[in-house]
């Protein structure tokens, strides 16, 4: 049985706290003295917990009491560790259950153990401790991922000023990556879109002229080829001064020819190796689309036809290929109407021919700026923008 507190209105949303003791009894009363400043989640079982916790992943604390029937508190917090790691976890023990309570504080990284009976005061400052634990250690990794995010996008803007066919391509590499990540269940996507946003990086070092030779498939000379193969090395470089990208660096160096996928492997090692398969079959997919004369012909077939992908990876893009796209319409804005967040519905070119931006392109102030430093006889007055509807 699971049930949740009468929670009293609040501006502020309160800590979620799941609480699993298998007498009712015991989790009324936890409820009730802990309502006041807690939103209180309380199971009778640890398979309810678990349900509760697959369910809903914005929990700042779960307590376990340690004697449960079919399974105790320090295997519930155990597999708890796995399906919400950001969870504080604390075990309530009796004093015989010492021993037990010291291996599934090393096992389950448990913050706190606390022996029964235990009193109220004690509890709530437990928790109080364990709630700014959990701000500390998900206000870090939000940090963490904002400043990776914008360390990456500074690379990637260069890299729309200097090679706007790569940009381009890259974001159709990430727009990819994370469809096919939503549709395999995975919530926290952030290395995935960093990877495939850096994934053309590498084309900050080649010239415009050998760029335009790769978008229209013409013939390479030997030191164009030794520059598209040394690319990579070069994105590598790059990320490698960027700190805490090891993941991301990874599913790169991988993604060429991506390693089976192992079941018995850590979850960063899964990421990692799912994510170079994501980026391999995105990459494949833009290929396709842009070299592909018979229209008639789906790249999800040309892609079966090789025989070297991911089953599941394949699947996800056979779903993808027979998902109805969300709707958008385009408008046409002029210079002063442009706006941050906008998205450009076709390439802009200057009057020259010369590619500024791609399609796909996200409007930003350096982008404006930029603009209107150009006088108005260098490009269309217009920008066909992308509005959803």
């Amino acid at each position: 049985m699971i049930t949740t507190a009468a929670a009293g209105s609040a501006i502020l949303p309160r800590p979620r706290l799941l609480f699993v003791d298998d007498e009712p009894a015991v989790l009324e009363a936890i409820a009730t003295n802990l309502r006041r400043g807690f939103e209180v989640v309380t199971a009778t079982s640890g398979a309810d917990g678990l349900e509760y916790l697959r369910a809903e992943s914005d929990f700042a604390v779960v307590v376990s009491d340690m004697r449960m029937p079919k399974m105790d508190g320090a295997t519930f917090l155990a597999h708890a560790r796995e399906d919400a790691p950001d969870a504080v976890r604390i075990l309530l023990t009796g004093h015989s259950d010492l021993d037990a309570t010291i291996k599934a504080v090393n096992h389950g990284q448990i913050f706190r153990f606390l022996t029964k009976p235990c009193p109220r005061d004690t509890l709530r400052g437990a928790i109080d401790s364990a709630v700014a634990h959990h701000r500390l250690i998900t206000g870090e990794r939000v940090l963490l991922e904002q400043t990776l995010r914008g360390s990456v996008k500074m690379l990637v803007d260069i890299l729309a000023i200097t090679s706007p066919a790569a940009f381009g391509r890259a974001n159709l590499i990430r727009t990819r990556v994370l469809a096919l990540a939503r549709l395999l269940g995975i919530l926290d996507s952030w290395q995935l879109e960093i990877a495939a946003l850096a994934s053309q990086l590498g084309a900050i070092v080649l010239p415009h002229e050998l760029w335009d030779k790769l978008e229209h498939k013409a013939p390479l000379s030997e030191d164009e080829q030794r520059m598209v193969a040394g690319a990579p090395a070069m994105t590598e470089r790059l990320l490698a001064n960027i700190p805490r990208l090891e993941g991301v660096r990874a599913m790169l160096a991988l993604h060429v020819r991506p390693p089976r996928r192992q079941a018995n492997v850590d979850s960063a090692t899964q990421l990692i190796e799912l994510g170079a398969h994501l980026l391999r079959v995105a990459i494949d997919i833009e290929a396709v689309e842009h070299t592909r004369a018979d229209h008639a012909t789906s790249p999800l077939d040309l892609l079966v036809a090789r025989e070297r992908y991911d089953p599941e990876v394949l699947d996800a893009v056979a779903r993808m290929h027979h998902e109805r796209p969300p709707a958008f319409v385009t408008r046409m804005v002029g210079v002063p109407a442009l706006r941050t967040g906008m998205v450009l519905a076709e390439d802009v070119r200057l009057a020259t021919g010369t590619l500024l931006v791609a399609r796909g392109y996200e409007v930003t102030a350096s982008f404006i700026e930029r603009i209107n430093n150009f006088q108005p006889s260098m490009f269309a007055g217009e920008f066909r923008i992308v509005v959803p509807c």
